[in-house]
């Protein structure tokens, strides 16, 4: 799996302060997407044990609330398999942090069992999100006011409290 960039102090995607990680790789491709290059799934640099680290050692801080998952799309299969582990991993080590994610992917439609991108991985990614921001990209339902979305059809899910 590649990434496009990790932020170490966000505070747009997400409640609180944040590290966020943009994975690579989108077959969504909704017209006039904010991050284009993303859709290649060779974009940006490989996600090794260095960056994983780098990542768990910049979300150490008590001002830092949790983690964002953005894209390209990490629902994709092939990120997927790197992420369930590596959110597994956030989770043990930084309990009271939460694990915010976006997908263009629709929670019921695609990613719940019998889901087009439903993988042995899926399950294991969705029990570590505590909030799920769901659905592609819409331009003609696009609204500058919505808070951590870009569109109106898109949904602010709380999985976990």
């Amino acid at each position: 799996m590649n990434y496009g960039a990790i932020k170490k102090t966000d505070v747009a995607d997400g409640s609180g302060v944040r590290v966020s990680l943009f994975v690579s790789g989108c077959r969504n491709h909704c017209p006039e997407c904010f991050q284009p290059e993303t859709w290649n799934f060779d974009f940006g640099k490989p996600f090794t044990q260095e960056t994983e680290n780098e990542i768990l050692k910049a979300l150490e801080p008590s001002f830092i609330s949790g983690f964002s998952l953005l894209g390209g799309e990490p629902f994709e299969p092939e990120n997927q398999e790197v992420l369930a582990p590596f959110l597994e991993k956030i989770k043990q080590t930084y309990p009271t942090k939460d694990i915010w994610c976006w997908t263009g992917y629709i929670l019921e439609k695609d990613l719940q069992e019998g889901g087009r991108k439903h993988t042995s991985f899926t399950d294991r990614m969705l029990s570590c999100i505590d909030v799920l921001v769901d659905g592609p990209y819409i331009q003609e339902q696009r609204n500058l006011m919505l808070e951590f979305r870009g569109s109106e059809n898109q949904r602010i899910i709380r999985l976990h409290s």
